[in-house]
């Protein structure tokens, strides 16, 4: 790719921080704030809790660190929590260089690990965050010690035809209305006026990605991760079909703890009892 990400227009941008400084208000006020250099830009990370074992947070698409806010007080009992607004998307996160591949991706979390001093990192992903933390073992896993992942996208199986069929129609056409039903279809409930939610759709509408097309890893690559790995699926998920998408975890990553949720949809941790079991499968996990 030959270009960078960027918002639309000064004016776009300024909406747009209006609704990240109200979904980060959301969240526990951070212990530390860093603008991490890396060879592709400068990427915003928020740090929680207190010298524990280095957790670090990877958001679905468009829904940076904001997205972890009710899980954050939990995590940062027992560990130094990193949330991480993506490179490349909407967020606190400022690409200056074009992507070449996924490799790069990799590489921009690496310089950050690397930059923060962190070693042995519990790497958490869910959703696209999931396809990253899954991207990150397969080509640079050496400042990981294992992986979780929640309801990942797009590394077992495809996604569901209907999120290209609601996503387009709903960029396309851009009415509140539309998104309200995309949004309960995807959540499984109304999420629409939730400041994280509304969120994502300020980035979808004020921000241009460029960045390489999600693609699901090989078996091969699959396969060669040696990590821990944890991998939760939301059961009621919509956007692949989760059933499938566990099975064929489990059979490449067969020294992987894979589990179906069966109330869950993809944002897995949306009801409280769900949220409850995932903090806890978590903090065991890196425990």
């Amino acid at each position: 790719m030959k270009k960078t990400g960027g918002f639309r227009n000064p004016a776009a941008e300024k909406r747009y921080f209006a609704a990240y400084d109200r979904a980060m208000a959301e969240c526990p006020v951070p212990d530390g704030v860093f603008n991490v250099a890396t060879r592709h830009g400068v990427t915003r990370v928020y740090r929680y809790g207190g010298d524990g074992p280095p957790m670090a947070l990877l958001p679905g698409l468009m829904a940076t660190s904001a997205c972890y806010a009710a899980l954050l007080p939990a995590l940062a009992e027992r560990h130094a929590v990193y949330a991480i607004d993506t490179l490349g998307e909407a967020g606190g996160s400022v690409q200056t260089a074009p992507f070449e591949d996924v490799r790069d991706r990799a590489a921009v979390l690496d310089d950050v690990f690397e930059s923060l001093g962190l070693t042995a990192v519990h790497l958490v992903g869910g959703s696209t965050g999931g396809w990253h933390a899954v991207n990150q073992a397969i080509h640079a896993p050496g400042r990981l010690a294992s992986l979780a992942l929640l309801d990942a996208t797009t590394v077992s199986a495809p996604f569901a035809r209907e999120v290209f069929w609601y996503g387009a129609a709903a960029a396309v056409l851009d009415s509140e209305r539309r998104w309200r039903r995309f949004l309960i279809w995807s959540a499984g409930e109304d999420i629409f006026d939730q400041p994280a939610a509304q969120l994502v759709l300020a980035g979808i509408r004020s921000y241009r990605a460029r960045i390489p097309f999600q693609v699901r890893p090989s078996e091969e690559a699959l396969r060669s991760i040696e990590l821990p790995t944890l991998a939760l699926f939301g059961g009621r998920s919509a956007v692949h079909d989760p059933a499938a998408a566990a099975a064929r975890f489990a059979s490449l990553l067969p020294h992987a703890d894979v589990e179906i949720l069966p109330g869950a949809g993809h944002y897995l941790y949306l009801r409280p009892e769900d949220r409850d079991l995932i903090i806890d499968r978590l903090l065991k996990w890196a425990a």
